[in-house]
């Protein structure tokens, strides 16, 4: 399934770009604008021709039956959202504390609608497990999907999630009134 994925990428004239950084053996990469499922479908052949075995949390619920299976098989790692007493920042902390490599993929925004305050999740997981972010955009004007640069999170949340919004921004998604507005930055 997979190979076909990644033939019809290209047949498509889709085409991946950007310095995969290969030594960092866990990350969280961020992912954007996310405005539709069609990222999904992008990010994966993109993932596969990078040779990157990235995973991404998905509630468990979803987990189940052969859509389940799927999704398992392309990497996600179930979390149970409703557990009263564990946040998905500390399993996914948690989860990079008991793994030797993890490359974590999410968005952001939380949403495929648009949404101006992002999740920060994604940011106190890369602190918190003491690993950098790397970004990463998809572009449907271009037909792109684009490594970017990677940095430690530092003390600043709030400029390093402007940093990563204004990267971002450089990239249209399927349906650009959802991705990131430059008038937010």
């Amino acid at each position: 399934m997979i190979k076909l994925w990644v033939w019809l990428f290209k047949l498509l004239g889709w085409k991946v770009k950007g310095e995969v950084p290969y030594h960092i053996k866990k990350c969280v990469v961020v992912v954007g604008p996310h405005t539709s499922f069609w990222d999904f479908i992008v990010g994966v052949p993109a993932r596969e021709i990078w040779g990157l075995e990235s995973k991404y949390f998905i509630k468990s619920s979803l987990c189940k039956g052969l859509l389940g299976k799927v999704l398992l098989k392309l990497g996600a790692i179930p979390v149970e959202r409703k557990k009263k007493d564990t946040r998905l920042v500390d399993q996914a902390i948690e989860q990079f504390n008991e793994r030797e490599e993890l490359i974590i993929a999410v968005t952001p925004e939380g949403t495929r609608s648009y949404n101006p305050k992002w999740k920060s999740g994604f940011w106190h997981i890369a602190k918190g497990a003491n690993v950098p972010i790397v970004m990463a955009g998809i572009c449907f004007k271009k037909k792109e999907v684009v490594i970017g640069e990677n940095f430690m999170p530092t003390d600043d949340k709030d400029a390093d999630i402007l940093t990563i919004k204004t990267y971002l921004s450089n990239f249209i998604g399927k349906h650009p009134e959802k991705g990131i507005q430059k008038n937010e930055l």
